[in-house]
């Protein structure tokens, strides 16, 4: 199967795998043939990528670590909880309704079991959201990585549950922040800058009183955003005084800002993610986190189409275990744009001129290590 833009997609294609709406309800079934209406209903529905069929790599299957099931589970869950959240009312005294409900821990457990069952495989996520979507995505994607990375740290099963529900809420806070702030455009000025940092003391604030979560489960939200040399905010605190949840959480909300399409910017390449996280060890972030993502995380997902820098375009079709930001593609069309009569294969790992520099032929740039 093959990873495209929805924009690239021409009529005759045929799905590799199933269409779901918001709602969890089937859109398109696997093996439709897409026609050009169909092409520019998904475009009209937001959906900027699909899995489509290709003869030439039949072959590469992505494996199925977390069931289909369960992310749509999950989202349409962080959706409800966030979506309550921003229609509560602000100064409530005590705790009269829990706006997190307890199927959030559901979900979790669902999160838990997909994951244990594959404790040793390399977790491979493509950012399937779209900029309207982010908020939501971007928080199943933290909660996925960062629950992984619990798994291989070896957290116990409760452990992982408020890890999990952290990293799934760490972000609550945005739903106060105006959306002319989150959505703009150009580069924030130094008040929206403050007033957008602001989310973490309200996100610890919306939790800290939630009957169906703990404690530490809000202090993610108010944590994940402070450095080990005290540059982070709200607090600025060092080192031992961030908690590991939040340290992990912080890493993972880095590197999936940074390799997201955002209004404001393109995203960068996930190896060039990772260079600026080594970048911040030390600094910004505890090393042997930072090594347990590297060895956890695949950052080019098989079915992923890529641009070398030889101008060579292939698709990524299998994960080198030990240099997982080098993976093996199959070259499809040569530096000319020209399809290859005969498909081979360049393991990046042992052609270590070759560089990939472009996904999905979108513009890429590298922003700071330590997020938003």
């Amino acid at each position: 199967m093959r990873l495209m833009p929805i924009s690239k997609c021409r009529p005759g294609m045929r799905l590799a795998r199933k269409i779901y709406s918001e709602e969890g309800l089937v859109l398109l079934a696997e093996n439709i043939e897409l026609t050009a209406r169909m092409i520019k209903r998904l475009m009209n529905a937001g959906i900027p990528y699909v899995y489509i069929q290709d003869a030439r790599v039949e072959d590469a299957v992505l494996p199925q670590i977390i069931r289909d099931e369960t992310m749509r589970e999950a989202l349409k869950e962080i959706r409800s909880s966030f979506r309550m959240m921003m229609d509560r009312p602000d100064g409530r005294k005590g705790v009269t309704y829990p706006y997190i409900s307890k199927s959030y821990q559901n979900v979790m457990s669902m999160v838990i079991e997909d994951l244990t069952a594959h404790k040793d495989a390399m977790i491979m996520l493509m950012n399937m959201g779209v900029v309207d979507q982010y908020l939501y995505q971007h928080s199943l994607n933290v909660c996925v990585y960062t629950t992984m990375l619990g798994i291989a740290e070896g957290y116990s099963r409760d452990e992982l549950t408020i890890l999990g529900m952290g990293a799934a809420l760490h972000d609550i806070g945005k739903t106060r922040i105006p959306e002319s702030i989150l959505k703009k455009e150009g580069k924030l000025t130094s008040e929206e800058f403050e007033l957008m940092k602001k989310h973490t003391e309200i996100g610890y604030r919306m939790l800290k009183d939630e009957p169906n979560i703990s404690l530490i489960t809000a202090h993610c939200a108010f944590q994940h955003h402070e450095r080990l040399d005290g540059s982070g905010y709200p607090r600025g605190i060092k080192g031992d005084d961030i908690h590991d949840y939040a340290k992990w959480i912080g890493l993972v909300d880095s590197y999936d800002a940074m390799t997201t399409n955002r209004v404001y910017r393109p995203p960068m390449l996930p190896h060039q993610a990772i260079e600026l996280l080594y970048a911040g060890t030390g600094t910004l972030y505890e090393q042997r986190m930072v090594e347990q993502f590297r060895d956890k995380v695949a950052i080019y997902p098989i079915g992923l189409t890529v641009r070398l820098n030889s101008g060579e375009t292939g698709i990524v079709v299998d994960i080198n275990s030990a240099c997982p930001h080098r993976p093996i593609v199959r070259v499809i069309e040569d530096a000319d744009g020209e399809p290859v009569q005969a498909p081979y294969e360049v393991d990046l790992s042992k052609r270590l001129t070759a560089m990939i520099v472009s996904v999905n032929d979108e513009p890429t740039e590298v922003p700071s290590a330590s997020g938003l």
